[in-house]
């Protein structure tokens, strides 16, 4: 083990020094008026300003100009930054999923313009608007290499309008300098754009990006120098204070509950670079509701992180060790506590700081802590939850970070057991990112501590991987001690020695119908050295794909699997006779997958799978259908089915989710969703209704209705309705 991570860094240190395509560029020009915000580009200075153009094709090709011009001019005031854009196509059907912020690019044509303002290659901001004046705004981590590093829950102050001319249109852009994070008296900022023309299925880029690359990576950027010199990022102080009014009840204890509850968030900027949040008795009623999913395995499933106040600068905290396996800090942790039968409930925030940012060009602090509150009745002590992480670049786009976790109880507790007072976790971690976008890596090294148990709690790992047109290959390798314990992090198991390899070949053919087509070895295989390194899993995945050019996908593959039980489990998970521990089980099966045109009016996904599971049999179909009603309506349907058949005396079941949800977008600012799940595995029937008046820039009133019923006897389970009144006020 110790000779291969060594094997890994060195790889790691030299393919850092890999170059890239030569640099293109354009000069932003300082200006001192204020032009009018409305799509319309009748200021003087937008017929002398510079900035990109030429954009180069991306899809379906790499290897020529873009079909359809884009032109994007850019000035800059003492307080903002001014972009004028005009997008070029082959008609007037310009297609927009909603009239939401926070829009999905691809599913409608778009412009997104991306900002790396500290040179870095590793966090950027971008913005983007579409055809209506619909914007968005995204922070990107970890080099842009996957949608892992894209957050599209970031919100900032910044307006944007656009003007439809028929086969064209041109867009407006003011945004403040203080919703950038940059260093004073900066004179460039790398800079790529990249476009969405659903009228002709083309994706382009300003900056040539090679196929098979993500589109979003930071290697592929070009430079924007400023005529004038930045002065210094004055970002205001920034309070944004809530009242909720909830009432509630819950069916299972027959309690009621009507509450008015206060608080809010406050933003400071400290320095350039550096960012400053408080929350006090933190409300997050509004956040969107989670997706329920049907588990088959013996694992967690993690859901992202939606709740605004852990999202500026999330990487710092969230992107130690292996996503999948291996992450000590996760932060949807925090405000979930079990309760004396074992049940996630919501444990209260009382409040908590996060400091986090830039210290200089080669610098990155993150320190957050978190105080929960007591429930004294199930038994859920107060705690503080606390990291601290500090990263340092090196070479051009890699870097190396510590981190530190420390949660613990607040006091002492008669129901607490004395291992449980503390977890404390110290490690270091090498990401690579090289130059040429091409290669990718990880290496970790973490321990973990609690009372009385200080020695081996190791977890380790490394992955390395290269990304070309023709050649994709990576390799993970993950070892996680039996006794390593991250109370906040998410580890799906410990007392594994894990290795995955991926090999993928893809072809380009000449074809008017077929853009590329692929085939993929993703071999997984898991050892337990608690058991004298026994292989107690595997998975073979061969994966036949084909892309075509109308930008739908379909895709074949079987599935070669071995899993040894070490603890009795039922896959059903409806509490049947379960298949016994110290038992091995192989069985294969095939898949096949459709993804058609998202761009379309009607557009269908989905994936089917048939064969051995465990010892008996299974019948899946996950399949999502879209429909859209341009530009004021969607309406979707999603639907997973399972059928599990076990022999005698193990449970067979048939397993429903069924998910149909309507969004409704009556202007750029009035908003409504509603949301149904049915599961019958969860035992649950919810309904999440939300309905969102933004009546002031990030300043918004909803109204929220949930609404669970226990579907196996069909009964009320929890009902609750919240007004919640939010505003961003800048000082």
């Amino acid at each position: 083990m110790t000779r291969a991570f060594c094997a890994f860094v060195f790889l790691f240190c030299a393919i850092s020094l890999h170059s890239q395509n030569p640099e293109k560029s354009f000069t932003v020009k300082f200006t001192s008026e204020t032009p009018t915000i409305d799509g319309i580009l009748d200021e003087s200075f937008w017929e002398t300003a510079d900035g990109p153009h030429d954009f180069q094709q991306f899809f379906p090709s790499d290897s020529i100009l873009a079909e359809n011009p884009t032109d994007i001019k850019m000035v800059v005031s003492d307080t903002h930054l001014y972009i004028g854009i005009t997008v070029t196509s082959v008609g007037d059907n310009w297609i927009t999923p909603s009239l939401k912020r926070d829009f999905r690019a691809s599913t409608g044509d778009s412009m997104s313009l991306v900002f790396d303002t500290f040179n870095d290659g590793t966090n950027a901001f971008l913005f983007g608007i579409n055809p209506y004046g619909v914007r968005r705004e995204v922070l990107i981590s970890g080099g842009g290499q996957d949608l892992r590093g894209f957050n599209d829950s970031w919100d900032v102050k910044w307006k944007g309008e656009s003007k439809i001319y028929g086969n064209y249109y041109t867009s407006e852009m003011a945004i403040p300098l203080t919703s950038f994070k940059f260093r004073e008296g900066e004179t460039k900022w790398r800079f790529q754009s990249y476009r969405f023309d659903l009228q002709t299925n083309e994706r382009s880029g300003w900056y040539k990006v090679p196929l098979g690359q993500f589109l979003v990576n930071l290697a592929f950027m070009g430079d924007m120098h400023f005529e004038k010199p930045l002065g210094k990022s004055r970002t205001p102080l920034a309070l944004i204070p809530y009242i909720n009014t909830i009432s509630e009840k819950d069916f299972t204890t027959d309690n009621g509950n009507n509450s008015l509850k206060v608080g809010g968030d406050v933003k400071v900027s400290i320095g350039n670079g550096m960012n400053l949040d408080v929350t006090i008795n933190p409300d997050f009623s509004n956040v969107e509701v989670d997706d329920i999913i049907t588990n088959l395995t013996r694992f967690e499933v993690g859901l992202p992180e939606k709740r605004q106040f852990f999202i500026d600068n999330s990487d710092l905290f969230g992107s130690f060790g292996g996503s999948r396996d291996a992450n000590p800090f996760f932060s949807r942790r925090i405000g979930i506590a079990r309760d004396t039968a074992d049940n996630s409930i919501e444990n209260r925030i009382i409040g908590g700081v996060r400091l986090s940012g830039k210290l200089s060009d080669d610098w990155r602090l993150g320190v957050l802590s978190i105080q929960t509150d007591e429930d004294i009745a199930n038994e859920i002590a107060s705690n503080n939850n606390t990291m601290l992480a500090l990263q340092k670049k090196v070479f051009d786009r890699s870097n190396i970070s510590m981190f530190f976790i420390n949660r613990q109880s607040f006091k002492e507790y008669d129901f607490l057991d004395r291992e449980d007072e503390y977890n404390r976790v110290l490690g270091l971690d090498y990401n690579l990112a090289s130059k040429n976008g091409k290669w990718t890596g990880k290496f970790y090294g973490h321990k973990s501590f609690q009372p009385e148990d200080k020695e081996g709690n190791y977890s380790a790992g490394a992955f390395l991987g290269r990304t070309t047109k023709f050649f994709n290959v990576f390799s993970d390798i993950a070892y996680i001690d039996e006794d390593f314990t991250s109370d906040l992090g998410f580890i799906r198991r410990t007392d594994i020695l894990k290795l995955a390899t991926s090999i993928e070949k893809v072809f380009w053919p000449k074809s008017d119908v077929v853009n590329s087509y692929g085939l993929n070895l993703f071999p997984i295989v898991t050892w337990r050295p608690g058991l004298d390194y026994q292989k107690t899993d595997h998975n073979i995945m061969l994966t036949a794909e084909v892309g075509f050019k109308n930008q739908s996908q379909i895709s074949l593959g079987f599935n070669n699997t071995y899993a040894f039980l070490t603890d009795d489990f039922d896959p059903t998970r409806t509490d049947g006779v379960p298949l016994p521990s110290n038992t091995g089980y192989h069985f294969n099966n095939v898949s096949l997958s459709y993804m058609s045109n998202r761009a379309d009016v009607l557009s269908v996904m989905g994936e089917s799978t048939v064969g051995r599971f465990f010892n008996g049999n299974i019948f899946s179909l996950d399949a999502q259908l879209f429909l859209r009603i341009l530009p004021k309506a969607q309406i979707t349907m999603a639907i997973n089915y399972n059928k599990i058949s076990l022999p005698d005396p193990h449970a067979s079941a048939d397993l429903w989710l069924v998910s149909p949800k309507v969004e409704l977008t009556f202007s750029k600012s009035l908003f409504w969703s509603t949301l149904i799940q049915y599961s019958n595995q969860g035992d649950n029937l919810g309904i999440n209704s939300r309905l969102q008046w933004r009546f002031a820039p990030l300043s918004d009133l909803f109204i929220v209705y949930n609404d669970n019923y226990f579907v196996n006897q069909f009964a009320p389970r929890y009902r609750s309705i919240n007004l919640k009144f939010t505003y961003w006020l800048n000082i």
